[in-house]
């Protein structure tokens, strides 16, 4: 069994092959043709490791204020994002310290005892490994209950 094609459809498939092929032909030599421009490093995520009770977004919102964030750019070792340009060591460290500070929803509970953090200066990603200790954290009761509800008993 043949399949019966006209010979203008057959045409005008092969036409359609030849201007795709063509264009990702030239579009892959304009590329290797290029001068490398050096435009940095774009932050291109940050993974969250080591974490069982606090949610990865609240420590992933904590790592983005330290500026690696998405739109932030590694230029040798300085992080240039919209507002600022900082030393990226500094950002690392004020990094770590916004990740310890972060806390399990509806407390004041602060289980992360240390933080560290790599950037990869190749793809731009930035791995967080945290340590939750919960023995080291202090979780007494701070709200009082002396109001009685209902009105008085008696």
């Amino acid at each position: 069994m043949f399949i019966k094609i006209r010979r203008d459809t057959l045409i005008i498939l092969l036409l359609a092959f030849i201007l795709i092929f063509c264009g990702r032909l030239i579009t892959y030599v304009a590329f290797a043709s290029s001068d490398e421009v050096n435009d940095g490093i774009a932050i291109s995520g940050v993974i969250i490791k080591g974490n069982d009770i606090v949610p990865v977004d609240t420590i992933r919102s904590n790592v983005m204020q330290s500026g690696l964030r998405d739109g932030s750019v590694i230029y040798g070792d300085i992080l240039k994002t919209s507002v600022r340009e900082v030393s990226l060591q500094d950002a690392i460290q004020t990094a770590q310290e916004f990740a310890t500070r972060s806390t399990v929803p509806g407390t004041s509970v602060e289980p992360i005892t240390a933080a560290d953090v790599q950037v990869d200066k190749n793809t731009g990603v930035v791995t967080v490994t945290v340590i939750e200790d919960f023995s080291s954290v202090d979780m007494n009761n701070k709200t009082s209950n002396n109001s009685s509800v209902g009105g008085e008993v008696g």
